[in-house]
């Protein structure tokens, strides 16, 4: 997710869960080629596994990105076409890419020939755009996107359960208002039973994950890893077969507070840095003051930014700071 999932978050979500798969916001080809690469697509090797997450249309961008990626040590690909931003829109990557099937066949052949890493594709289920005139909702459309760019040797697939309208709704609406159809991913992992799908979209318990495990092969969790981050250090025991002691928040706040000050001071922007913290006592007693105390430190000097993260912490009550997940 941009301005989310950028390397501090995944950095400090990793104290919480080892086993899962991170993927990085989308970044597109372009940036990748001429941007800051260390900014961009440096990480630290703790967060691994990690998948690399491209934006863009042309084959020969994607197929350069996806080489650099494979040297800065990546473990995956995977071409981005759910996005519906309006931005996205604009340069026709994204979302929009399902109007073009044999287009993103054609991407999925170029990217899988430069680099010996695994080509993935998210998407939806399908796009609807008024203005344009597509309409690619049914099953029918999704059946025939993943058979056509399965065939250019993309084996793995993140299917979003809503469809995008791309006109008309926002990002955020897109991730509410089109009604989920589980059945619809359900129903392609059983025509597809060679193919790697994995579902995304609502997914904010361990029952419903539970659920969709016995239809498809894996499930991607969006916001419920930004609105409780705690989740996560259930996830490593119950589906990995972990025997690792689940960390206590205070454990996690331990490696946490002295990164944020460390990556503070090498010029990290701070509300990155506190924007990973922020929902872990979600739910809890006092979190709303923790979010108070958090805030505060937006406009912080170096020193206000150490003391104030520390002081933040003693102030929560040692029963939720050493609690741990069952």
């Amino acid at each position: 997710m941009i301005d989310k999932t950028n390397r501090d978050w995944r950095w400090m979500m990793r104290r919480l869960t080892q086993h899962t798969l991170m993927y990085t916001e989308m970044i597109t080809a372009p940036a990748a080629l001429r941007g800051n690469r260390q900014r961009l697509l440096g990480f630290d090797s703790s967060e691994k596994p990690l998948v690399l997450q491209l934006g863009w249309d042309q084959e020969d961008l994607l197929a350069e990105s996806c080489r650099i990626g494979e040297d800065f040590g990546y473990d995956e690909i995977n071409l981005n076409c759910g996005c519906p931003s309006d931005r996205v829109q604009r340069h026709e990557f994204g979302a929009s890419l399902m109007a073009r099937v044999q287009h993103v066949a054609r991407l999925v052949e170029a990217m899988a020939a430069s680099t010996s890493l695994p080509i993935t594709v998210k998407n939806r289920i399908g796009i609807r755009a008024g203005k344009a005139r597509i309409s690619l909702e049914d099953y029918d459309d999704l059946r025939n996107f993943t058979e056509t760019v399965a065939g250019a040797g993309c084996r793995k697939f993140i299917v979003h359960a809503r469809i995008a309208i791309l006109d008309g709704l926002s990002p955020r609406e897109n991730r509410s208002k089109p009604p989920l159809r589980y059945e619809d991913v359900y129903r392609l992992k059983a025509e597809f039973p060679q193919l790697f799908i994995e579902i995304n979209g609502g997914y904010r318990s361990a029952d419903s994950i539970d659920e969709a495990l016995e239809y498809v092969d894996a499930v991607m969790l969006g916001r419920v890893a930004l609105d409780r981050p705690w989740f996560l250090s259930t996830v490593d025991r119950r589906w990995f077969g972990s025997d690792r002691p689940q960390p206590s928040r205070h454990e996690v706040l331990e490696a946490c507070i002295p990164y944020a000050i460390r990556r503070f001071e090498e010029g990290a922007p701070r509300g990155l840095l506190i924007q990973p913290l922020m929902n872990l006592f979600a739910g809890k007693p006092g979190s709303r003051a923790w979010k108070r105390a958090l805030s505060a430190l937006m406009a912080a000097s170096p020193r206000e930014f150490s003391s104030g993260l520390k002081k933040a912490a003693a102030g929560m009550s040692a029963e939720i700071l050493n609690e741990r997940s069952l």
